[in-house]
């Protein structure tokens, strides 16, 4: 049990710590995407299957992919209200976005285990977000803060702590809800905090219009862990996950250059 804790502080500590450096350094829109990377949900539902066996995570992962239009809903709902509210804008924010996933979850519990329901609610709602969101500037970090050990301590502690308790989920609840509670943002939720108490809101709306982006990948890679882990076990199916996961951001980057390099060229035309 000890070895598994500190292997679950180690990954949070590279991934929170990871993609807060990334967001300060590169972008806050690279950032984002790769906060839609399957990173929180990986975690768990690879713990899942070492826990209790591959084929409870391979359940799980159905309903993570449903739980994906709950991870969705708490960034649209932290993005509004973080908008609006003016005094204590990260702790209002935070709870409006959690209560807003904690319902979303509940409602998605109700569903019959339906594998095109789980296809088609994430694929869609990520659609939707990414019009709804579409209009948000892509800002970068210009003035960076200075990062000290303490800071960084503090970004680790606060992820693992996170990922630690959705993890423990299997504990108490069937696969239905261990997977839906999978899909909470554990990773992109105190990113989210650092960045808008480290910088500012446009910052934060900066990652949160890119996170649909990156969520197709998280869909994809649920969707293999499903089909997969059975087969293959966690180890060998969680590669063959990363894997398909990172071909579709392989060529949303290729596709993306190419369409901006077509756009490019078609305005010198005129």
């Amino acid at each position: 049990m000890d070895l598994l804790f500190f292997l679950k502080l180690l990954i949070a500590i590279v991934f929170v710590v990871g993609l807060s450096l990334i967001a300060e350094n590169v972008s806050p829109k690279i950032a984002g995407i790769l906060s839609g990377y399957p990173t929180g949900s990986a975690i768990t539902l690879f713990f899942f299957g070492l826990e209790v066996n591959p084929e409870f995570a391979a359940k799980s992962a159905l309903y993570n992919m449903v739980g994906l239009t709950g991870a969705l809903s708490f960034v649209l709902a932290y993005y509004m209200a973080s908008r609006h509210i003016k005094k204590y804008p990260i702790f209002f924010s935070s709870i409006c976005a959690i209560v807003t996933y904690l319902l979303i979850v509940w409602i998605l519990h109700h569903l019959q285990e339906i594998t095109y329901w789980t296809i088609i609610l994430p694929v869609t709602f990520s659609f939707f977000c990414i019009y709804f969101l579409k209009n948000i500037e892509n800002l970068k970090i210009k003035k960076k803060v200075k990062l000290g050990l303490d800071t960084l301590i503090i970004r680790a502690f606060f992820a693992a702590l996170i990922i630690l308790s959705i993890t423990m989920a299997p504990n108490f609840f069937g696969p239905e809800w261990s997977g839906l509670f999978s899909a909470f943002p554990t990773t992109l939720f105190p990113l989210i905090v650092i960045i808008h108490y480290s910088y500012s809101k446009e910052h934060v709306h900066t990652i949160i219009k890119n996170v649909p982006i990156g969520m197709f990948s998280l869909i994809i890679y649920s969707l293999t862990v499903s089909m997969v882990y059975p087969t293959f076990g966690i180890y060998w199916g969680t590669l063959l996950s990363f894997a398909s996961a990172t071909v579709y951001l392989l060529f949303y980057s290729v596709a993306k250059k190419y369409y901006t390099k077509k756009r490019v060229s078609s305005l010198h035309k005129l």
